[in-house]
C-alpha cells in the first residue's frame, strides 16, 4: 500500500510541476527577452529611425545600399603551372 501511495504522489507531484512550467516559463522568457531588448535600445532606435526617414517605397520594394567591389580576377599566368596528370603502373 505503501508503494502505490508513494507512486501516486510522485506522478501527481510531477504533473503539477510540468503543468507548472507549461503556465510560467513562457512568462519568464517574455520578461527576459523584453529587458534584454530595452538594455540593447534596438527597439527604441528602430522607432527612431522609422519616424526620421519615412519610406516613399511601397512595402515589399527592395533597396541595396551597399555593393562590396567585386576582386579582380587575376591573370592565368600568376595562378601557376598546370602539370598533366598521369598514372604509371
Amino acid at each position: 500500500m505503501g508503494l502505490i501511495k508513494f507512486l501516486f504522489f510522485t506522478i501527481l507531484i510531477l504533473w503539477i510541476i510540468r503543468l507548472l512550467l507549461r503556465l510560467v516559463f513562457p512568462l519568464v522568457i517574455k520578461s527576459i527577452f523584453g529587458k534584454m531588448q530595452q538594455s540593447s535600445g534596438y527597439a527604441g532606435q528602430q522607432q527612431q529611425h522609422q519616424q526620421q526617414h519615412p519610406s516613399n517605397r511601397p512595402e515589399g520594394s527592395l533597396s541595396i545600399d551597399y555593393v562590396p567591389p567585386q576582386p579582380k580576377k587575376g591573370n592565368a599566368d600568376k595562378l601557376g603551372d598546370f602539370v598533366d596528370y598521369e598514372e604509371v603502373k
